[in-house]
Formats: C-alpha cells, structure tokens, sequence
C-alpha cells in the first residue's frame, strides 16, 4: 500500500488558506446536520414546544429539503467539475463519489417533498412513524456524505492536486 507524501505548508496562513473550502463547507454540513435532527426530533409534535403549528413545521421541512438540494445542485454544476480535474471521487463517472452519494440523498429528500405536500394537503393524514422512516431511509447516506466531502477537500487533499488560486476561486 502506497503511503501518502506530508503535504508541506509554508505557513499557518497558507495552511489556513488550504482549508478555507473544507471549513467553508462543514460550517454548510454542519447545519444541514442540525437541521435534520431538530426535524427527526421534533417529528413526535414536539415541534409545537418550539412554537410551530404543523403546517410551520412542515414548511421547515420543505425548506430543509429545497436548500439542501439547493446546496448539491450548486456543487454539482460547480465545484465538483473542478475538483473532479485532481480528485476522481468527485467526477459524474466515479462509481462511489460524491455524485452517486448526492443521487441517494436526493431520492430520499424526493419521498419527503411528497410526504410534506400530502401533509400540507391534508394535515389529519400527518404521521411521525412516516416521517421519521423516511427520514431514516436517507440518513446514513446523508451523514457519511457530509462527513466524507468535508474530509475529501482538507487543504492537505487538494495541495497535491491544485493551485491555491483555484480552490480560492471557488470560494469567491
């Protein structure tokens, strides 16, 4: 097994500046990850501790849902093209990168948005055990895919593959 070289920084700044991206985007996955649970959690109608009427707490749901997918389809179009020039895992072809892992968590968040519109349509029909086995469905694919692109873009996995003027522009 190949051993990986120690990427070498010059400086704290420039480690720094390596890592931007990573950080950048575990602040976004870290939210996502909050977002999730205070949903699963408050799925049994604890929502209302919170202050939320069903239908409130459904438009969070669909909020979560539309911004996430948001979030991917933005990386998809536009980041992921770049570092899929360095890094296979994020190329449309690769068999288990990003993309496939964004393709599982898309067909999960699809059951929801249909979920959330049959609730908003008819509140009475509204179920926990529904919601929460959806949301299950989903979430491993979800957390080890926020977990992994996050580590998958550490400035020490870019250096050897990038310019630093590229990764800074993608941040731009």
């Amino acid at each position: 097994m190949a051993t990986e070289e120690k990427v070498v920084y010059a400086s704290a700044e420039e480690e720094r500046k390596w890592n931007l991206l990573s950080n950048r985007m575990s602040e976004f996955h870290q939210h996502y990850k909050h977002e999730y649970k205070l949903i699963y959690e408050s799925a049994d109608g604890s929502f209302t501790k919170r202050r939320l009427t069903l239908n409130q707490y459904l438009n969070t749901i669909a909020a979560f849902n539309s911004h996430l997918t948001a979030h991917h389809t933005i990386e998809e179009h536009y980041v992921f093209p770049i570092l899929a020039k360095g890094i296979p895992k994020f190329s449309h072809n690769y068999k288990d990168g990003h993309v496939k892992s964004h393709e599982a968590i898309h067909d999960g968040l699809e059951k929801l948005a249909k979920l959330v519109a049959k609730w908003l349509e008819d509140p009475t029909s509204y179920s926990s055990t529904d919601l929460k086995a959806c949301l299950d469905s989903f979430s491993e694919v979800l957390f080890e895919h926020l977990d992994q692109e996050v580590e998958d873009i550490r400035g020490d996995k870019l250096k050897p593959h990038f310019k630093l003027e590229e990764i800074l522009r993608i941040i731009d």
